[in-house]
């Protein structure tokens, strides 16, 4: 006899469970009593997009539950699993094959979300602000958690927060959905205990910081334009003064759209400037930590890979928006050689960040730490040679791209 959709649906959300806290992220029973509870399919809707290949851009393919039947869809939404929602900030795709483009709303895996919420520590009488409602799904694991009067969540896509309001409805939760920048908070309902953010940030917002209360906890992911990506807990001191630490893990959130690179100028730099051997390649931009390192060390800075015609090895070149700084990276025999132009020599920048860190014994990115205060943003390592110090894009800076 086939199991009902529903009583198959309340299984699946108990084996999630089961899984979640076996792993280690599903500590508390307040959190398992809202995975078990929360209709993960609701959120999801009638379509997700499935990652298909490289061509010139990443395809996708949609996928809806008339494509693989209801019991294999319900096994598909309650797997551990991030699914995209949207691409390209669109949801008007046309024809059945493959879609290019890049993903621009998703429903985030939901190990990583619990995960994210116990971190937040909330006590029973907390109000919450989420940045990014996105399909809705984390909005309303708070809303079991703490009520609906205590979340208020903010989305800048008009759009994907209608939806999200639907379906928030539809499982039976009512809290504040403001349509808005998130960066800048929501000051009518403020002040608040618990601020989560589900995009990444270059710098922290000032209105975060100002909107909390006294002892408030922030949850988001630092991230930038080399894809360097780490999850911060943030303890609130005073209004303009916070504290915290990186958190375990290897996460990334897609950048809140004013944090997003500007464009490539597609104009190369000449390959000329200070030559030299490299003494380390850019390997390092495969590498978790080496893209968080190199992105402190030269925070302006973005990448190209190019394979020039008859080559065996590609060539990257990374410029500077902000001092029009550029590197070149060419492999030559059995090394990599460096072309170094502008008013600054940006590996140079890069390789003595790298290289600093393994003397100090590559310690795992939870040792770093950062400061907030009125004029800076510093993320620091204490190491047994000293310390060591990074900041942040200035607060004006983070808001606006280079150029504009």
């Amino acid at each position: 006899m086939k199991v009902p959709a529903d009583v198959l649906a309340a299984r699946l959300r108990r084996g999630l469970a089961d899984r979640l806290a076996e792993g280690g992220g599903l500590r508390t029973h307040a959190w398992r009593l809202a995975i078990e509870q929360v209709p993960r399919e609701v959120f999801l809707g009638d379509r997700i997009y499935q990652h298909v290949g490289y061509a010139a851009a990443a395809r996708w393919q949609a996928l809806t539950p008339g494509d693989v039947g209801e019991d294999e869809w319900l096994s598909m939404v309650y797997e551990n699993t991030s699914w995209v929602t949207q691409l390209n900030g669109t949801d008007e795709h046309a024809g059945t094959g493959a879609i290019q483009g890049e993903p621009s709303s998703s429903s985030t895996l939901p190990g990583l979300v619990v995960s994210m919420l116990e971190h937040l520590e909330v006590h029973d009488d907390a109000r919450v602000l989420e940045i990014g409602t996105g399909t809705g799904y984390s909005t309303a694991l708070l809303c079991h958690r703490l009520g609906d009067g205590r979340v208020t969540s903010i989305e800048v896509d008009s759009g994907i927060a209608a939806r999200a309001q639907t379906a928030l409805a539809a499982a039976g939760y009512r809290p504040a959905l403001i349509v808005g920048d998130g960066l800048a908070g929501h000051a009518a309902r403020s002040p608040y205990d618990r601020i989560i953010a589900t995009c990444s940030v270059r710098t922290i917002p000032s209105a975060w910081l100002a909107q909390a209360a006294p002892e408030a906890r922030i949850i988001t992911t630092l991230s930038g334009w080399l894809f360097g990506s780490g999850l911060i807990a943030l303890d609130v001191v005073r209004p303009d003064y916070a504290t915290g630490r990186f958190l375990p893990g290897a996460i990334s959130f897609m950048p809140a759209r004013a944090h997003i690179a500007p464009p490539l100028n597609p104009v190369l730099p000449p390959q000329e400037g200070h030559k030299r051997n490299a003494v380390v390649g850019p390997e390092i931009f495969t590498d978790w930590m080496g893209r968080f390192l190199a992105q402190l060390a030269a925070p302006y800075v973005q990448y190209l890979s190019l394979m020039p015609d008859g080559g065996d090895w590609p060539q990257y070149v990374l410029r500077d928006s902000a001092s029009g700084a550029y590197a070149w990276l060419i492999h030559r025999g059995s090394t990599w050689m460096t072309l170094q132009g502008g008013p600054t020599r940006l590996w140079d920048r890069i390789e003595q960040t790298f290289l600093a860190w393994q003397d100090a014994g590559s310690p795992p990115q939870q040792e770093f730490t950062i400061e907030v205060t009125p004029t800076a943003q510093t993320i620091r390592l204490d190491a047994p040679t000293g310390q060591l110090s990074w900041t942040l894009p200035s607060v004006g800076d983070a808001f606006r791209r280079p150029g504009t």
